[in-house]
């Protein structure tokens, strides 16, 4: 942290937002430290997306709060987009980006929108390739931005942020304040890796990150400080290097936290519910596993290892070329298993992706609850929309989602409150296989706990789950046998005492450059 000037590059006094006659946020205060990576976190709820976009210019804050930014005050409410005038650059969880136009139009969007006769495409692609140079690195230009990876488009996203940074420098003589909101949750751990490598280099170019996040280890591992939010008041301002785990779940959701682990159904008498066999692609071969009713499976291994994929395979999301499927005594064939065949035989799959792959977010919380049995709801006039609220306020109320209105959108809802209305869209159905992918990725402590009991639920009730997950710490609370993947291969097997999150991160890396063919 540059101790450069005593001036905060942020300094928030009295904010507060009250939307109807609740108040989302009561009169926070902060400070973020200029050189810094400052961390902002909470539960769901917690005001943190509302004081985003209060920041933004989205949102106008209740009379009598102040914010200034490197000593210069805030005009609020401000209008949208004047955030820019005031040496602020923000990058959102969905980046930003356009991804039908290349990387260089992307990287430099700003400038080429800006009132002139003639774009000078040369000077724009020096102006580019200067940005990647200073950070050192490597970008095709042409490239559209859709076909870059998940990383490489949140890199690029941080980047173009960075320079238009430099641009309000060069016309203020300040430094900039960058406002990353959960860009990390969809990214596989050595994304996260290089994403922070990234912020300690715009940290060292001088300027002041906010890091918003709701993963308490990544937190711990880039910022200087973090400030919490709890029912829209701050917590607490933690020094980081000072601060355990333990320390930041405490004051995100008020109290110690006793971590429980899953009981291993017994073993004597256990019957086996699902089997796997035969999966061969060409980056994944699976000889055989098997899952026992009650039981929780773990997979997982490090970033290209495959484990990912059999969820997908299982269900028929993914196209498999062999392999069969046994449930329950009946046997299907993976390479023509399809996801309706896949419901309509009691399995379930809940995607990493939310928005794309696992809700609808333009639908209703109601119609996302209940898609799967619209017929239900089905009568002489049509569906029975009343109905359909009715239930849905009731699973609502179940899985604590919050606010309980079955009107709103999912996309409406926070990534923790809209998982608790994926998963009861499922569970309401009673599955026998029941497999998830990364399920805790991007939400809160509390949710995480609430995701746990229903995971644990499902498999008391006799539901063999799969769960498959980069989370160390996740798979040894939750599972009760996790397979270790390498190199497209089941290469090691936790059981018992052996499930530790240090066991299976050894486990992972043990096996990296072992020759699993």
């Amino acid at each position: 942290m540059s101790n450069a000037t005593t001036v905060p590059a942020l300094q928030v006094s009295g904010i507060a937002k009250t939307f109807g006659g609740a108040r989302a946020l009561k009169g926070i205060d902060f400070e973020v430290a200029p050189g810094e990576v400052h961390g902002l976190l909470g539960q769901n709820g917690c005001g943190k997306s509302t004081f985003v976009k209060v920041l933004a210019g989205f949102h106008p804050p209740d009379p009598g709060g102040e914010i200034s930014v490197f000593g210069r005050k805030l005009p609020l409410p401000m209008r949208p987009g004047a955030f820019r005038e005031f040496q602020m650059a923000f990058v959102h969880q969905h980046l930003g980006l356009v991804p039908t136009l290349t990387v260089l139009e992307n990287m430099r969007v700003a400038s080429v929108t800006e009132r002139k006769a003639i774009i000078d495409w040369r000077a724009e692609r020096r102006a580019a390739q200067a940005t990647f140079d200073r950070f050192g690195m490597h970008f095709d230009l042409s490239a559209r931005t859709g076909t870059l990876s998940q990383t490489d488009q949140a890199l690029l996203a941080i980047m173009r942020a960075s320079e238009d940074l430099r641009r309000s420098d060069a016309e203020t003589g300040g430094r900039g304040l960058l406002i990353l909101d959960e860009p990390t949750p969809f990214l596989p751990k050595e994304g996260v890796d290089r994403l922070f490598q990234l912020v300690r280099q715009v940290v060292d170019h001088g300027d002041s990150v906010i890091f918003i996040s709701h993963d308490i280890d990544e937190v711990r591992e880039i910022t200087d400080r973090a400030t919490i939010l709890r029912d829209g008041e701050v917590s607490g301002t933690l020094v980081t290097k000072d601060s355990t785990h333990d320390d930041f779940v405490e004051g995100i959701i008020g109290r110690r936290v006793a971590r429980s682990v899953t009981e291993a159904p017994v073993a004597a008498g256990r019957k086996v519910k699902a089997r796997v066999t035969g999966i061969r692609e060409p980056e994944l071969e699976v000889p055989e596993f098997e899952v026992a009713e009650g039981e929780i499976l773990g997979m997982t291994g490090l970033l290209g290892s495959g484990y990912e994929k059999v969820p997908y395979l299982v269900f028929g999301a993914r196209t498999s070329s062999t392999g069969k499927l046994e449930l329950d005594g009946r046997s299907y064939d993976l390479s023509t298993i399809t996801p309706k065949e896949a419901v309509a035989r009691k399995m379930a799959l809940l995607p990493s992706d939310r928005p794309k792959a696992s809700g609808v977010p333009t639908l209703t919380i109601a119609e996302n609850m209940l898609l799967l049995d619209m017929e239900r709801f089905l009568g002489k006039l049509g569906l029975n929309r009343g109905a359909m609220r009715r239930r849905a306020s009731d699973l609502s109320s179940e899985y604590e989602v919050r606010p309980n209105d079955p009107s709103l959108r999912l996309g409406q809802l926070s990534g923790g409150n809209a998982q608790k209305v994926l998963l009861a869209k499922w569970m309401i159905r009673d599955p026998e296989l029941l497999m998830l992918d990364e399920p805790t990725q991007g939400v809160d402590v509390g949710t995480r706990q609430q995701v746990y009991g229903v995971i644990r639920n499902a498999a008391k009730n006799g539901a063999s789950v799969i769960v498959a997950s980069s989370d160390a710490e996740q798979l040894a609370d939750l599972c009760t046998r996790v397979l270790i993947f390498a190199r497209g291969r089941i290469v090691d097997e936790l059981t018992g005492s052996h499930i530790s999150k240090d066991n299976i991160a050894e486990a992972c890396y043990g096996h990296t450059t072992l020759d699993v063919a």
